[in-house]
This record gives C-alpha cells, sequence and structure tokens, in this order.
C-alpha cells in the first residue's frame, strides 16, 4: 500500500469509529498510530484528513445528497459514507490532491474496506461531486 492510501486509511479508521461508536477522535486516533504507526509527514496528513473532516461532517453530507440526490445518505454504508467525505474534502478544502488523485485514493479505499460494489458507487457518487467541484469549494469555503 502507497503511504498516503496508507495515511487515509488509517484516517478512515478513525473517522469510521467515530462516525459509529462517538469515541473521542483524539483518543482514536492516538490509538490507531500506536497500532500502525506511520511516518511524521504522514501522521500529520492523517491527523489533516481527520480534524479537517469532522467539523464539517453535517457540511460533507448536505453536499453528498445534493450532488449524489439518488444515494440517499441514511442509506450509505458508514465506510463509504467516510470514504466520500475524505475525498470530497481532499478536492473540496485541502486544495493540495487533485481530484482524480482524491476519486482514485477513495475507490481503493472502497475496494479495501468496502462492499463488492463499493468501489463502482463511490466512484459513481464521486463522479457526479467533481462535476460540481467549483460550488462545492465555494459552499465548503463558507462553512
Amino acid at each position: 500500500m502507497k503511504p498516503r492510501t496508507r495515511a487515509r486509511s488509517l484516517a478512515l479508521q478513525v473517522l469510521y469509529e467515530v462516525d459509529i461508536a462517538n469515541h473521542p477522535p483524539a483518543e482514536v486516533f492516538k490509538a490507531r498510530l500506536e497500532e500502525t504507526p506511520l511516518a511524521e509527514e504522514l501522521a500529520e496528513f492523517t491527523r489533516k484528513i481527520i480534524f479537517g473532516v469532522l467539523p464539517l461532517t453535517h457540511n460533507l453530507d448536505i453536499l453528498i445528497s445534493k450532488y449524489a440526490p439518488e444515494w440517499p445518505l441514511d442509506q450509505i454504508a458508514a465506510i463509504d459514507r467516510n470514504i466520500l467525505r475524505i475525498a470530497l474534502w481532499e478536492f473540496g478544502v485541502f486544495h493540495e490532491t487533485p481530484i482524480k488523485v482524491a476519486i482514485n485514493e477513495a475507490v481503493e479505499l472502497a475496494k479495501l474496506y468496502g462492499s463488492d460494489s463499493a468501489p463502482r458507487f463511490v466512484n459513481g457518487v464521486l463522479g457526479s461531486l467533481a462535476d460540481h467541484q467549483r460550488e462545492i469549494q465555494q459552499s465548503l469555503q463558507k462553512a
């Protein structure tokens, strides 16, 4: 697994646990880092994802619902929902990850952690969202 993919994977694990069990994010992040140590720069990238996504979760979910209405958010598996949030945050807020890279990385995470249909689903949703990248960026900057 590529280093940044490992960092995203760890961020996904933390966000999933916080989403499902409502555990304190800092504690979960610390525990995951102890289990899966990362180089300092990768740990920092992981931290940016986690603590970038968490305060914007509601806004990210609204955007997913708005631009991909054929997939009701409450029917999206928690793991897929968090993969979408990470990718959307990366190209909507972080701006250091090209949109195609964010989508490819999300599909890779879906292959690792999601159901058999998850990669296609994640790719489809993010493709819809990518078509509205400018509006999404403007919306998230206001948040």
